[in-house]
């Protein structure tokens, strides 16, 4: 399911797929990428259920957050379309699985790539998510599964932990819910924020934007292929 890799060397693939797109849909496109944020991305430890996970999509590109990683341990993540509306083919999809102590292995991973890892996860230390610092550096936010939370790997490995304020007596939102408000409160602040570069940068935005264009256009290979051959330029 992970998006293929697209290098910064297309933007003048870009312009040139850009004519077979509608005017009014590129220009969505331009507003919507200026959103779009890498500052945070969202990890889903084993989700299992199909209609939460699927939510979490929607509610990632609603949110503007770009990638969304799926570990799987134990289950298999499966798209149901009738709640993504869409969503999903906005996003960069990237999962992880048959793979020895994968959870550790996708922590290491996003820890290389500057994130510090935050677990929603109840722990000593925990903060409330409108206290959590944005200012430290990049965020990848951690979630598990509504029955049995987060493995004890990915607690052990996690840099900070957050929690959601409650005021009843049920002890957890489930999975949608939880990455909604936590997403909102973080999104909402980010934007306010005049110190935090959350922005993609512009080679970031032309990658985007190409699988954008790309999935808006019927029969692209053959309109790449001519691109290529003809050596537009």
């Amino acid at each position: 399911m992970s998006s293929p890799r697209i290098t910064s060397d297309n933007h003048e693939l870009y312009k040139y797929l850009s004519q077979f797109v509608f005017e009014r849909r590129l220009e969505l496109f331009e507003k919507i990428i200026s959103y779009r944020t890498r500052y945070i991305t969202v990890v889903l430890e084993d989700a299992y259920q199909a209609q939460n996970a699927s939510a979490v999509l929607r509610t990632c590109d609603c949110m503007g957050i770009q990638d969304v990683h799926f570990i799987e341990n134990q289950y298999k993540f499966k798209l149901d379309k009738q709640v993504t509306l869409g969503s999903d083919k906005w996003l960069n999809l990237h999962t992880y699985r048959k793979r020895k102590n994968i959870s550790r292995f996708v922590i290491d991973k996003l820890k290389k790539s500057g994130y510090r890892i935050v677990a929603t996860s109840p722990n000593k230390g925990v903060v409330s998510i409108s206290d959590l610092n944005l200012e430290k550096g990049k965020i990848a936010l951690l979630f598990g599964t509504e029955l049995t939370g987060l493995s004890d790997l990915a607690i052990d490995n996690s840099d900070e932990f957050v929690k959601i304020p409650m005021f009843g007596f049920t002890e957890s939102y489930n999975l949608s819910v939880s990455v909604a408000l936590i997403l909102q409160s973080l999104i909402t602040r980010l934007h306010k924020s005049e110190k935090i570069i959350w922005q993609l940068t512009d080679e970031e935005k032309i990658d985007v934007l190409l699988a954008w264009v790309r999935k808006s256009i019927r029969k692209v290979e053959l309109i790449e292929k001519r691109f290529s051959e003809s050596g537009i330029k």
